[in-house]
């Protein structure tokens, strides 16, 4: 089996690419070891000192790190993501599935429904692949006073280039193509 790597804009988070799929549906971020009894993997993964995050794509794994160097973490998370999926383990816990339902509900008016949807659209179709290809995921959440609020997951959380991907990437592509859109905030 062979894993490919490749580095995220956020440089305490690394992108493994087992060539496989990872996660049939959905996607599971698990942003500290509290809650990796969601995943054999998870778990196997935070018992390596150094790991902070885990979070599953349909084909990626993103780990995120504490101080700890690179050279030192990846070789054995590497051997962990190789051992789970060659044994044929189950990549969750019994009853566990992507995209928890513990996220807050979307909040926006009832007359702006037709600007929500526009505004989802253009996530889903311009935003949210590229955001993928760099080993994360972004929601929607809501919009207020011409305010989009998004929620920022795997590597793009606590990315130190969320900002400005937020401000000049997604809040000007917003803005271009929905007149009522005056900024993004993460939440």
């Amino acid at each position: 089996m062979f894993i490919e790597t490749e580095l995220t804009p956020n440089p305490a988070t690394l992108k493994f690419l087992p060539g496989r799929q990872v996660m049939p549906d959905g996607t599971l971020d698990i942003p500290d070891a509290s809650g990796a009894a969601q995943s054999p993997l998870a778990e196997a993964l935070f018992e390596i000192p150094g790991v902070a995050g885990v979070y599953f794509g349909s084909d990626f794994i993103t780990v995120t790190k504490n101080a700890s160097d690179w050279p030192a973490l990846k070789p054995a998370i590497l051997g962990v993501i190789m051992e789970h999926f060659t044994s044929g383990a189950p990549l969750l816990a019994a009853g566990v599935t992507g995209d928890p339902d513990d996220e807050p509900d979307e909040f926006f008016a009832a007359e702006d429904a037709e600007t929500v949807e526009t505004i989802k659209e253009l996530i889903e179709t311009r935003v949210r692949p590229s955001v993928a290809g760099d080993g994360g995921d972004i929601k929607f959440r809501g919009f207020r006073d011409g305010t989009v609020y998004l929620a920022m997951k795997g590597s793009c959380s606590g990315c130190p280039s969320s900002t400005a991907t937020l401000r000049h990437g997604i809040e000007n592509l917003l803005r271009h193509y929905v007149p009522g859109v005056q900024t993004v905030q993460s939440i």
